[in-house]
């Protein structure tokens, strides 16, 4: 899943982009309001997470653009700003969910899947075909009732096949 962060705080973004790396996204980060706006345009990205308060360009502002040039990609705003006004104007802007620091970062990438899930028309993150199911948010995979995880001691299977 390919995530456009746009958020000033250096300590902050890192720990987002690190922790998400891991977690198996690809992260662009943008520290500046003008170039994050900018970025959503030359490159297809999953969904992206906007703080409010960057240099250059208020993330509201931005968020208002993209919707009138009709951006559809899934936003999460993630910011300090806490107050209920804040929250609702950043949903009616054209926010898809609104997250307060501080914050798990677990719970940002659940929220970044289901964004991405119902910005796709599906209901659960399971992928099946046939007898096959493949479960990617707890690495289980079943094969015609037979369940087998990545995590299952009593047969490894290899890392570089999850991601």
């Amino acid at each position: 899943m390919r995530i456009l962060l746009v958020e000033d705080d250096t300590l902050i973004g890192d720990g987002i982009k690190a922790g998400l790396s891991k977690m198996g996204f690809s992260v662009d980060w943008f520290t500046e309001g003008r170039p994050g706006k900018e970025a959503l345009y030359s490159a297809p990205y999953d969904a992206v997470i906007l703080d409010l308060t960057l240099p250059g360009m208020d993330g509201r502002d931005i968020l208002r653009e993209w919707r009138e040039k009709g951006k559809q990609e899934p936003v999460l705003i993630l910011t300090a700003r806490d107050a209920l006004a804040e929250r609702v104007e950043g949903l009616r802007l054209g926010a898809d969910d609104y997250l307060c620091k501080p914050f798990a970062l677990i719970e940002v990438a659940a929220r970044l899947e289901a964004l991405v899930r119902r910005a796709s028309g599906q209901a659960s993150s399971e992928l099946r075909h046939g007898q096959v199911t493949l479960n990617p948010g707890n690495l289980v995979a079943t094969l015609a009732q037979s369940r087998q995880s990545r995590r299952d001691s009593s047969r490894r299977l290899p890392a570089n096949r999850w991601p």
